[in-house]
């Protein structure tokens, strides 16, 4: 230990994303460097530090704590105090404490790093194409994490016992492996079996990857258990293996995401012989998070036309598991890459229950015997005015953790909405959102949710007192917190949207929020969805909406777009230029039979998918305007919508010049298209003027799962910000209903600041 000045001695606390990504070892190097007594060690979610040396050297140790990090870690400092002497003169790395310390951080699953798949390739190393390799930079979290603190004992690891090899490396502070929990080999670690029904399995990983790539080989379909559960595989490129696999599953056109090879020197090298790759998505690929990225195709790629029908992107990304490398070197070319379930359920995890209920859909399956404690389904992105906005929080992303601006009155859950579900845990100043879930409306959905939601609370020690949830009285998960017993507080759907959006930004001043998306329980008791509100969270006003239109069929028109179709020209008393399929249905219509009123901007473009591309039925939410969009291209000239107050002072935009456009047949589909979206980003930009000139606002948000429409977007943050306005996009939390979890609880502590004593 240096003698340059009066020694001293202080307890340092980290806090942040500082365990399972190597902090510890890192602060132990760090120690030796400065030459510093003490220790370091885990708290529950926290690292403690005790360091005694010159004060100088230990202000400067206390900085690069935080900005010499290692890349996976996102540190803090918590608090910083006087203690005293350390009774050594060494530097040592301490037993974790339970004790305490109730701030706990649990990191998502990362990617294989470069260094281990660089031995993954070598054949001199130990781990030579071992399938679960890892260091304390990569690997499995959060789907293996039994409890807190972050030590093997608590993760599906236990059942694996290292060898005398990976011990050494384990308890080698000056090693990358060093208290990696989930650290393995081929002598001590999990392995995979190749299971094909009825016959004997392949063991042996090498044998078994042999066999799995054969499969894909073949043109037949794979199911591989990964980090967080089951993906089913085929080769991108046979459009014989895409549709065997899409009857199968029962999914005729939803988009597949493709996994591509890791090649060349920044690993796009087979990705780019399929997409068009910029900047942005370069970066979006590469990123530790290994999302899937939306980019757009090469006229002349060779991946199968029905990987993505009807649409010019691909859902696009690189291997983030060491099986993965292998079977992607093995196969040398772009799979398939979906997820292992059935239709809008979480993903599955489980070997037997995998092999029941996928036992339609694969020829074949990969197992592995590493327990996945709670399932993670993939993150997506799309690019978007220029940066990767989310789609969907998952493996990589998720938990994902966000700092409040003021701390909550008490521990709160928010459970969402009924699609695209995730859960948020807040408590003080803090808020955990879980990775997607699923929709609700099976009992597997259910029994995940309820997981998730007991999981949030257990890993992070924090008991909720107060459920938040949707105003919709028939959402699954509202009945399931009425049932608790508990106290709760519902959030109008589109409020949250909007508090979502202001919240992630740290605004604080009122705002102008379009929330548009399909449909949601409105506070009038009508079925809201293309609203903008005035204010800040827990304080709205609804200030602008759609024309009203009323929905025949009501939720069936969600995979009926003609329904829409017809909605719209009724309501404007013009004819419907889509086929009607049952002629009862406008009887009913006119007499307000099973015909909700909305005002729902979701529907009014699956009207317009319908009117410009005959879009009669769906197959998945939101194929007509995903159509739609890929179809549209820029124009100069389109409609004006007219905009005028109603009777309760709320701007209504009407749709009605929307039809008659739409409906022209002398103009091509592509400037019909281009023209309807044309046309709403103009109005959402009146819209905000008129508001301006009204109360002075000048920052707008764009939230709801409408936004996810790149070209509405763009169109709409452009003029706004011609216009002089302040435009808030989605960053870090979804705008679809993924983000309502989190907008719950943005909305309630608004409310809750606000009724606080001053």
């Amino acid at each position: 230990m240096s003698n340059t000045g009066p020694h001293i001695a202080r307890r340092i606390v980290m806090t942040g994303r500082v365990q399972g990504v190597g902090y510890r070892p890192f602060v132990y190097r760090l120690a030796h460097e400065h030459a510093l007594a003490g220790h370091v060690r885990n708290l529950r979610g926290d690292v403690e530090v005790i360091a005694a040396g010159p004060a100088a050297t230990l202000d400067d140790f206390e900085r690069e704590l935080v900005n010499r990090a290692p890349p996976l870690a996102q540190p803090r400092v918590r608090a910083v105090a006087p203690c005293e002497a350390p009774p050594s003169r060494d530097f040592t790395i301490a037993p974790s404490s339970a004790a305490d310390a109730p701030e706990v951080s649990v990191p998502p699953d990362f990617f294989a790093c470069d260094e281990c798949v660089a031995e993954l390739a070598d054949p001199a190393d130990r781990r030579h194409a071992y399938p679960f390799i890892n260091c304390t930079q990569c690997g499995p979290r959060y789907t293996l994490i039994e409890a807190l603190p972050y030590d093997r004992p608590n993760t599906s690891m236990a059942k694996f016992p290292l060898c005398p090899a990976c011990q050494r490396e384990y308890q080698d502070p000056l090693n990358r492996r060093f208290h990696a929990e989930p650290v393995a080999c081929p002598v001590c670690g999990p392995h995979l079996a190749f299971v094909v029904p009825g016959r004997d399995p392949v063991t042996g990983d090498a044998a078994a990857v042999e066999a799995a790539v054969d499969v894909l080989r073949t043109g037949r379909v794979l199911a591989v258990r990964g980090i967080g559960g089951y993906h089913l595989l085929c080769d991108a490129r046979d459009e014989a293996a895409v549709r065997r696999l899409r009857e199968r599953k029962r999914r005729p056109d939803k988009p597949l995401a493709v996994m591509f090879p890791q090649r060349g020197a920044d690993g796009l090298e087979a990705a780019r012989e399929e997409l068009v790759i910029g900047p942005v998505e370069q970066a979006a690929l590469a990123d530790p998070a290994r999302s899937i990225v939306l980019v757009p195709r090469r006229p002349d790629g060779r991946i199968a036309p029905s990987v993505a029908p009807g649409l010019c992107e691909i859902g696009a990304f690189l291997p983030y598991s060491p099986l993965h490398h292998l079977l992607l070197t093995g196969f040398g070319g772009p799979v398939v890459a979906t997820s292992g379930n059935v239709s809008g359920e979480p993903v599955l995890t489980d070997p037997a229950e995998a092999e029941s209920r996928l036992a339609a859909v694969a020829d074949a399956f990969l197992h592995h015997d590493r327990p996945i404690v709670r399932p993670a389904d993939d993150s997506v992105v799309r690019i978007a005015a220029g940066r990767a906005r989310p789609i969907r929080l998952g493996r990589g992303i998720a938990p994902l953790e966000l700092e409040l601006p003021v701390a909550l009155p008490e521990p709160v859950l928010a459970v969402g909405g009924h699609l695209k579900l995730t859960v948020a845990l807040a408590w003080g100043k803090r808020v955990v959102i879980s990775p997607h879930v699923g929709d609700m409306g099976t009992r597997r959905s259910e029994l995940v949710f309820e997981q998730v939601a007991r999981d949030l609370q257990r890993l992070y020690d924090v008991r909720a007192t107060r459920w938040l949830c949707d105003a919709h009285p028939g959402y699954t998960t509202t009945r399931w917190v009425q049932s608790l017993g508990a106290p709760f507080t519902t959030v109008l759907h589109h409020h949250a949207h909007a508090s979502a959006i202001v919240a992630e930004h740290g605004v604080t001043e009122p705002a102008i929020v379009f929330a548009w998306d399909g449909v949601g329980y409105g506070g009038d008791g009508t079925l809201w969805g293309g609203e903008a509100f005035v204010g800040r969270p827990g304080h709205w006003q609804r200030r602008a909406s759609l024309r009203g239109f009323r929905l025949p069929g009501g939720d069936k028109a969600g995979r009926s777009p003609w329904r829409s179709a017809a909605a719209l020209c009724w309501e404007a008393g013009t004819e419907c230029p889509v086929p009607i399929p049952d002629p009862i249905v406008r009887a009913a219509w006119e007499r307000g039979i099973n015909a909700p009123r909305s005002s729902a901007a979701g529907r009014v473009f699956d009207a317009l998918s319908a009117i410009v591309l005959g879009v009669a039925e769906t197959s998945f939410e939101g194929q007509g305007p995903m159509w739609l969009e890929a179809c549209a291209r820029p124009v100069e000239r389109f409609p004006s919508l007219p905009i005028e107050s109603d009777a309760e002072g709320v701007l209504r935009i009407d749709w009605a010049p929307l039809l008659e456009s739409c409906s022209d047949t002398r103009v091509t589909r592509a400037e019909r298209a281009g023209q309807a979206h044309a046309a709403l980003a103009d109005a959402i930009c009146r819209v905000a003027e008129a508001e301006r000139a009204r109360g002075g606002v000048t920052i707008v948000g764009l939230t709801g799962g409408v936004f996810q429409n790149r070209r509405l977007l763009e169109l709409a943050a452009a003029g706004l910000g011609e216009r002089g306005f302040r435009v808030l996009l989605p960053e870090r939390i979804p705008c679809n209903d993924g983000g309502l979890s989190y907008g719950q609880v943005a909305e309630f502590l608004g409310a809750a600041a606000a009724a606080a004593p001053h």
